[in-house]
């Protein structure tokens, strides 16, 4: 069986053009904080805002920091951590889905598009996985948006499939095949 934690950690960080995908460190707590704490960021997370920036820094350590997959979002312009994004791996079924959130201020110019590119294209190239799938809640359209730039197919809606901060949610899924992967691969080369 692939040691997938193996492999991420190996490749613990990943460049784009703009982005770098790295671990997180004790440094980023306040970056985090200004997103985690902002309710509109937070709406679609089944996570509360923040409220005090200690919530932030045990989260770091004890979830962000040191863990396989999760991956701190860093602006290169700014030297600023902007972000997460986590790859979560399902080894016996070869696939991945993946969460992510980013700072308001950020939203709309292409970062996190450009950063789920990279983690889809590690995903298949780096890890040989076979599907990635993800989900959004309805009404939280932008990140639907995300996931068809970088090539996923919708798939279905589940109507009030999950209950979060007491609302049900209808969640929308989205999934990208490895075939699928490569034949858009093939394209951009041709192109």
């Amino acid at each position: 069986m692939k040691d997938y934690n193996k492999i991420i950690r190996e490749n613990s960080t990943i460049e784009s053009t703009r982005l770098i995908l790295r671990p997180f460190s004790i440094k980023d707590v306040e970056d985090v904080f200004l997103y985690a704490s902002d309710e509109i960021v937070t709406k679609y997370l089944t996570w509360p805002p923040h409220t005090d920036i200690s919530q932030t820094k045990k989260i770091v350590k004890e979830f962000f920091m040191d863990k396989p997959g999760v991956f701190a979002i860093e602006l290169k312009s700014e030297r600023k951590c902007i972000g997460c994004i986590e790859l979560r791996i399902y080894t016996e079924h070869d696939k991945a889905s993946f969460g992510y959130v980013l700072n308001r201020k950020y939203w709309n110019k292409g970062y996190m598009t450009e950063a789920l590119k990279r983690i889809i294209d590690f995903a298949f190239s780096k890890l040989g996985l076979n599907r990635i799938e993800a989900t959004h809640y309805v009404g939280n359209e932008g990140s639907g948006r995300v996931m068809q730039k970088c090539g996923m197919i919708y798939e279905g809606t589940g109507l009030q499939e999950v209950k979060i901060k007491g609302v049900f949610h209808d969640v929308v899924h989205y999934a990208i095949l490895r075939q699928d992967w490569e034949t858009q691969m093939q394209e951009k080369i041709h192109n």
